[in-house]
Order: C-alpha cells, then structure tokens, then sequence
C-alpha cells in the first residue's frame, strides 16, 4: 500500500489536527503520577515545550493489519514527528512472540492470543490489552483468467487444503468434476499467520491443519505474485490485499450454505459474509500504555479509527464495535 493510499484527504487530515490537537496534547503530559514519570524516564522518551512528544512506539506482527497501524503512524507522524512508530510485519505469530519477550510494545494480530502464548507473556510479567481495530473479509482469489471459480462452497474449499488433499487434489477436477484439468497451484500464508490460523479453523475445521505441498508466504505480496501468475492458482489474504489487486486478481464468492456471498464491507458487516468474515486486533503492553507517547498513539488511532480504516480500505467497525474500543481503551490508560 502506497503512503497515498493510505493518507487521508488534506481537509481531512487538517480537521483531524484540529479536533485532536487539544485531546492529543492532553494524553502525551504524563501528570503527577511519579510512577509514571519513572516509566517515561526509563524508556527514554522525552516531552518537548509546546506538548511535542518523543521517542520509539515498537509494533509488530501481523502482515494484516500492519497496514492499518502504519496509517494511523503516518498520520500521527504529522502532529508528533519525534515520534516513531516502526510496523514489523513477521506474522501474529511471530509477533505474540517479540510481544511476549518483552520486545515490543503493541502487537498487530489477525487473531486472538493463544493460551500459550497468554502463558508466554504470563511468565515474563506482561500483562495487556486487546483491542479491536477493525473487520476483515478474509478473500480467497484467483486469476483474472479463471472463468470457472466464480463461487466456491466452503466443502469445496475444504476439499482443497485438508491434509488429505497432500498429493491427491492436483487438478481443479479433482476439486469438482465440473472445472477443468488445469493444475491447482495453491498459494497462502505461512504458519506463523494469524490468516492461516483462522483460515484452517473454518475451513478445515482445525487451526493449523492443511496440506503442505502449496507455497506459504507471511508476505502478501509474495501471494499476490504467485496467484496471477498461474492459471489455476488460488489463494487467500486479507480483503485489504485483495482491494489492492484487484487489477490483477479475482475475488472468488463463497458458499458456506446460504448461497454465493462476495466480499465486501456490507456483507462483513452485517454478518452475511461467512464462515470468512473476522476481527482484527492490536495488543497493547500495559506498561507501554503508561507512557505518554503511547498514551498519545492510541488515543490518535482509537480517536480516528473509522477514517482511519476506511482510508487504509479496511472495512470499519461498527459504531458499537467502535464504543467498545474507546472504552477499551480507556480501561487500559486508567490500570495501576
């Protein structure tokens, strides 16, 4: 995703700096909490005259939402330039485990935490919160040359990425009698993602379980290229990923049973886009929150989240959803 694509308009943004100014201002003064301050002087950040904050807010995980939080630094970047908000994208996996080493500070997730990864941060005296940022119509996609895969049923999906198919399933034939002898050349996310995670749970019934002979990625890009290149690729990514292709690639309709559905914000939104409809989530260090430049960072991206998602093309929370967040977060600034 360009910087472009990711920017709001200029109104926009201007308006944004206007009505947050004074709400950002007032997050990034650490008050009279000595605790606090402490906190503040042991990660290094400092507070500049004129409410000017610096320091590092390290993220990471997620190759998902990354986009998402990389837009809301971007922006941020423009009211707080001293401080920097670098977006890792290693995987949720792989995220849970710098997060859980005490190495970062927020971590992007496609899903929720596993009990041993909650176990992971347990041990190392981390406690945090989840937050949801936004929903994601998890897209299953095909070439643009593809004629036949127009919907597919989650059986046939199934039938696709079991780890029975290994070896097997080597023809979209093979997949239904209906589609033509053209190898099936499967690309996805590696097992470090949390699109993996909850791809394999709805699909194939278990998290984690899959074939193996296809080409994993933890970068999307990588998919993307694989797909569109191979006539009788398939693949799936987030609906953002897609959004960005969609030049290149097709989006396939599913059928969990209700008929074809495609992805789109309505269908994610009012709950008709299933099995493959998800939250997104940030995790957030309860120590790190303390500090003012954190403190700033989430009320930035909480306070902006519906602009935000829709300039970033994710599909936005619902106001509820939205309610939730903000008291979320606002649970997490007032902990000890």
């Amino acid at each position: 995703m360009t910087s472009g694509q990711r920017r709001l308009s200029a109104v926009a943004t201007a308006a944004l700096v206007v009505s947050l100014a004074a709400a950002c201002g007032g997050d990034a003064k650490p008050g009279s909490s000595d605790s606090t301050s402490s906190a503040a002087a042991a990660s290094g950040e400092t507070q500049a005259a004129g409410g000017q904050l610096s320091g590092e807010i390290k993220v990471d995980g997620s190759s998902t939402v990354a986009p998402l939080t990389q837009a809301a630094s971007e922006l941020f970047g423009e009211e707080q330039p001293q401080v920097k908000v670098p977006v890792g994208t290693s995987g949720t996996g792989g995220g849970f485990e710098k997060f859980c080493a005490g190495e970062t500070d927020i971590s992007n997730a496609s899903r929720p935490i596993k009990d041993e990864e909650k176990a992971a941060c347990e041990a190392k005296g981390i406690k945090f919160t989840e937050l949801t940022v936004a929903t994601d119509a998890l897209t299953v996609v095909v070439p643009k040359e593809n004629d036949w895969a127009t919907c597919l049923t989650t059986d046939q999906l199934k039938k696709m990425w079991e780890p029975a198919a290994e070896g097997k399933v080597k023809t979209w034939k093979d997949v239904d009698a209906k589609f033509p002898a053209e190898e099936l050349k499967l690309y996805g996310p590696g097992t470090d993602s949390g699109t993996f995670d909850y791809f394999t749970d709805e699909i194939n019934g278990e998290e984690g379980a899959s074939r193996k002979d296809y080409s994993p990625s933890e970068n999307d890009n990588d998919i993307v290229t694989g797909v569109a290149g191979a006539k009788g690729g398939l693949g799936y990514f987030g609906f953002t990923y897609f959004e960005e292709n969609a030049d290149k690639l097709k989006a396939v309709e599913i059928d969990s049973g209700s008929g074809c559905v495609a992805p789109s914000v309505e269908a994610a939104q009012g709950g008709k886009y299933t099995p493959l409809a998800r939250p997104l989530f940030v995790y957030v260090s309860a120590t790190a929150a303390k500090r003012p430049e954190v403190g700033a960072f989430l009320d930035y991206y909480a306070g902006n989240i519906g602009a935000i998602a829709k300039d970033a093309k994710f599909i936005p929370l619902n106001p509820e959803q939205e309610a939730k967040l903000k008291t979320d977060l606002t649970s997490l600034k007032s902990q000890g």
